[in-house]
């Protein structure tokens, strides 16, 4: 009983009480946009990129093995690392897919055409204001 209010102010007293907890929630905040929804944003894509593993994709392990896929199954895919050697890793151990100069190009361009856009719409936006 000793953390309740000695005085009778029972309203002041919740006020206060919701204050004292205002920086643990500031702090969980924080945490939530700065680690947890990063992470859960990273692992999302990388489980799109593991399901659309398909034949020919150039693949890296997470040991740092290089590869191209021969074939998929449900759980696992066969790399081809040299001329007769195939290894078969289950999908989890995929670290990466590493894209050719064409699909490097496209996703370049697409990323140049959206900020050219974002950049467009910024400067129409302050052209409207000053405007007004």
């Amino acid at each position: 009983m000793a953390f309740l209010p000695l005085t009778g102010a029972g309203a002041a007293g919740g006020a206060a009480g919701l204050m004292s907890m205002l920086p643990i929630l500031l702090i969980f905040v924080i945490f939530y946009f700065l680690l947890i929804r990063p992470q859960n944003k990273k692992q999302k894509e990388t489980e799109k990129m593991i399901a659309a593993l398909k034949k020919g994709d150039k693949v890296v392990t997470i040991g740092g093995i290089h590869g191209v896929v021969t074939s998929t199954k449900e759980k696992t895919v066969i790399v081809k690392v040299d001329d007769n050697t195939k290894i078969e890793f289950t999908r989890s151990a995929i670290a990466s897919v590493e894209l050719d100069e064409k699909a490097k190009n496209e996703k370049a361009e697409k990323k140049q055409d959206k900020s050219e856009n974002e950049t467009k719409a910024v400067e129409a936006g302050s052209e409207t204001e000053e405007n007004k």
